[in-house]
């Protein structure tokens, strides 16, 4: 896989935000832009309430488009202290576990997703790990984060996270196949669940406390929250964080608004990863709005 706009100190092959500093009007993490190779592009914007972006983004891709890409958003927890600093750790520690090479062609499907699976876990473990270590001993309020992360590996996808940031598949056919991979550890999912409407869970009272997350306080569960798919058509898989889908929340929702974005500017990602975060900052930007975005275009068999 190949490099978008690498830090220094990252090893060839990822693209991450590169920024410690956090209050600077002029601070290059308000905006971040990357894309490693024409198909892939994610942003992170800090929104039109905050006073410093929180969330972080990393993704690398391989040149041949569906081969190969790691996705990864991870959003830090406004009520900690510094979680600026805790999602950049782990999403650079993330996405070092999840890039290493997990080649598909040869192996038994259910055999490489248990292998994808484990990586996701290791994934958590070293970003819930490096969150850690940007907090002090003593911090009552130590710096956490989410994480949502997706992989494709020859067209198959796996997605999940451990939080409130989500992945979603939407395919070009049309919106009653959009997807959410993974689900939401929040509040509003565990009314969801009981059977509340999605529109009235995610608009009730703590709906958006979260159950899970990553740094010293993190509970000891971080399995990820996974499901999987083959692309066998044209789509986008798409992470972000909340900034993004408290606006757009449900799949086929967000199916429209993708369609919407595309045509006013076209397939290319960079494009509508703008769109898409340019509608979230006209819907009010009340959070950190991170987008991430695979194009994928599998051949018919």
């Amino acid at each position: 896989m190949s490099v978008g706009t690498p830090r220094a100190d990252q090893k060839e092959g990822t693209a991450v935000q590169n920024s410690r500093s956090s209050d600077a009007a002029d601070d290059p993490r308000n905006h971040i832009v990357l894309s490693p190779h024409p198909w892939v592009a994610g942003q992170s914007d800090i929104g039109q309430r905050h006073h410093r972006n929180e969330d972080s983004i990393a993704l690398a891709a391989s040149e041949e488009q569906g081969a190969r890409a790691v996705l990864v958003v991870c959003d830090g927890v406004s009520t900690s202290t510094d979680s600026q600093l805790a999602s950049q750790a782990a999403s650079v520690a993330a996405m070092e576990r999840l890039s290493q090479p997990m080649p598909r062609r040869g192996v038994a499907q259910d055999v490489w997703l248990e292998t994808a699976a484990q990586a996701f876990a290791d994934a958590a473990q070293a970003g819930s790990a490096a969150a850690a270590e940007t907090g002090g001993a003593d911090d009552p309020t130590p710096p956490s984060c989410t994480m949502a992360a997706a992989i494709v590996e020859d067209n198959l996808i796996v997605g999940g996270n451990v939080g409130d940031s989500r992945v979603y598949w939407i395919p070009a056919s049309g919106p009653e196949r959009a997807v959410q991979l993974g689900s939401d550890d929040s509040m509003a999912h565990e009314l969801i669940r009981r059977g509340v409407p999605r529109e009235n869970a995610e608009n009730a009272p703590n709906a958006h406390a979260i159950t899970r997350w990553l740094g010293r306080n993190a509970p000891k569960d971080l399995t990820p929250r996974l499901a999987h798919l083959l692309a066998e058509e044209p789509g986008w898989l798409i992470v972000c964080s909340d900034g993004l889908w408290n606006y757009c929340s449900a799949p086929a929702d967000l199916w429209d608004l993708v369609q919407r974005v595309r045509a006013a500017r076209g397939d290319d990602p960079t494009e509508i990863t703008d769109g898409l975060v340019g509608f979230a900052n006209a819907s009010g930007g009340a959070d950190n709005i991170s987008v991430v975005i695979a194009a994928l275009a599998p051949q018919p068999a």
